[in-house]
């Protein structure tokens, strides 16, 4: 899970997902209303299992051919 947070910068409110800036809005409710959205859409997303946790060779190598 990130954490999400807004930040005024002049006239900018810049919304950062693990202290790291992804987006610049003019307008505070606005932002507020992304960072929900994307919060819910992340808890709503089932977890994905590691793909490295049980990954196979996509294509195996005959051992009589040149490497």
């Amino acid at each position: 899970m990130k954490i999400y947070s807004i930040v005024r910068i002049g006239n900018e409110y810049v919304v950062q997902a693990d202290h790291q800036s992804v987006l610049k809005t003019a307008s505070r409710r606005r932002a507020v209303r992304l960072v929900t959205d994307a919060a819910e859409l992340l808890d709503a997303q089932p977890a994905l299992p590691s793909p490295q946790a049980d990954a196979e060779p996509s294509i195996e190598r005959d051992s009589s051919e040149n490497p």
